[in-house]
């Protein structure tokens, strides 16, 4: 099968590829459990070293590679550079602590000697998305390959040259053949290699419809998984927040991207005191972004990924004004091929898109509350629990709204983000399993029990 992509800015076609044949399908399979064992078996101080020289190399290619990036799905430059040096200091960061985090853990108990140790599983097949397509990879990649894993990589249809250019650093940076394999399939064909026995484990990050039926795969074929989806995450402002520090977080956390992000800042819960203020300084910070070419370091707000995603993302506005929002900016699509302008939508409440479903790109909800406690609510009347935020300048009542939001991460005065050195991952209908930090490497490692009498 032929795929076209266009450009997000100019909307001109941009890039031809082609599917992967079934014989390059079974050649990567094949190539990744011929790797595994000797990857397996090779030193944690090696696998250290293939990793810094990842970082290195990264580095090294950081402008053609952000050039890539922003050519497959519209990301702005500056955002494209700081994404890859993130990748590299993921790469950096497993290196050095990765011999800490599967160290032998001793547990006492009546026998001479007992312990947990922690084994690689094999090649772990990754489905990864479009909107952050190398530091996206790389959250999985790093890790597993210093837990001794090898990896297969099923790259979102939008990136194949990221997905390409990945491998090429990988065989660049001294990797052995087999270790990272890239393939450029349909999801029947990824559905097909789940159930092979050479696929030992999955991690996908993408929508609650991609994660439903990998699950579902996974699950018939008794493979582990790690899910990271969708998102609508609450940025909490409580009456005593100063916004002077609000303001630019909320731009920054909405905006960044196009907004196309499981983690963006997505409902804007205010309490009435302070609601007034903070929206007409969103409106008016958010009004002068500038929508334009991603290449252009003047502007502030870059394109959607595809035109498709923009007319979606256009008609849950839509549908949430004829439910009784409200428009405060925005809400046209621009003249550009994918462009969206920032939007704000005030009076949203239950029933509505704003409301209920995720807004993947750049469309701030308001949603105007009493008190804190019924801010806690509002927060907690979704179905996604990714990540939230909450801003008061009591930094003890944040940490206790925070504790009462069912989330996979909560920030008090400060926006989501992922950290590698913190566990990464969603509760309710955002996913399952942990990335990052200690958590995230032994995700995919067999923790074994090991007893000596």
């Amino acid at each position: 099968m032929s795929v076209q992509l266009h450009d997000p800015w100019s909307g001109l076609p941009s890039y031809r590829y082609e599917y992967d044949k079934l014989d390059v399908i079974e050649s990567r399979l094949a190539d990744a459990a011929q790797a595994f064992p000797a990857w397996a078996r090779a030193s944690i101080t090696i696998r250290g070293q293939h990793l810094r020289a990842l970082a290195t190399t990264l580095r090294a290619q950081r402008e053609s590679l952000a050039s890539t990036v922003t050519a497959d799905m519209g990301k702005l430059r500056r955002e494209a550079l700081a994404e890859i040096e993130k990748s590299a200091a993921a790469c950096d960061f497993y290196a050095g602590h990765a011999p800490a985090y599967l160290a032998d853990q001793s547990i006492a108990t009546e026998a001479a000697r007992s312990y947990v140790c922690y084994e690689p599983m094999g090649a772990v097949l990754a489905v990864m998305p479009w909107n952050f397509p190398i530091w996206q990879v790389f959250r999985f990649l790093a890790p597993g390959l210093m837990a001794g894993n090898v990896a297969l990589l099923k790259h979102a249809t939008q990136v194949p040259r990221c997905a390409d250019a990945i491998a090429e650093i990988c065989r660049v940076a001294g990797l052995p053949d087999g270790v990272l394999g890239v393939l450029h399939m349909d999801n029947a064909s990824t559905a097909r290699i789940i159930g092979d026995p050479r696929i030992a484990a999955l991690t996908l990050t993408g929508s609650e419809r991609a994660g439903r039926s990998v699950a579902a795969t996974a699950g018939q074929h008794l493979k582990k998984c790690v899910l990271e989806l969708g998102g609508s995450d609450p940025f909490v402002v409580l009456a005593d927040a100063d916004l002077d520090k609000v303001i630019p977080a909320a731009i920054a956390s909405r905006f960044g991207n196009a907004g196309q992000t499981c983690i963006a800042a997505k409902r804007f819960i205010v309490e009435e005191g302070i609601a007034e203020r903070f929206v007409e300084a969103l409106v008016e910070a958010s009004g002068r972004l500038l929508l334009g070419d991603p290449n252009d370091d003047a502007t502030g707000l870059a394109p959607m990924a595809r035109n498709e995603l923009r007319d979606e993302l256009h008609g849950q506005v839509l549908r949430s004004l004829a439910a009784g929002a409200q428009l405060l900016l925005g809400g046209v699509p621009a003249a550009g091929a994918c462009g969206y302008p920032a939007t704000i939508l005030d009076g949203v409440t239950p029933g509505m898109p704003a409301y209920d479903d995720e807004l993947f790109g750049p469309v701030a909800s308001i949603l105007r509350v009493r008190d804190a406690t019924e801010a806690l609510h509002v927060a907690n009347d979704t179905r996604f629990g990714l990540g939230a935020s909450v801003w008061t300048e009591n930094v003890e009542v944040g940490e206790v709204f925070a504790r009462g939001v069912v989330a996979g991460a909560t920030f008090v005065n400060a926006p989501v983000r992922s950290d590698v050195r913190l566990p990464f991952g969603g509760a309710k209908q955002s996913g399952f399993g942990r990335e990052l930090a200690a958590h995230g490497i032994v995700e995919f490692s067999n923790i074994k029990t090991v007893y000596v009498a």
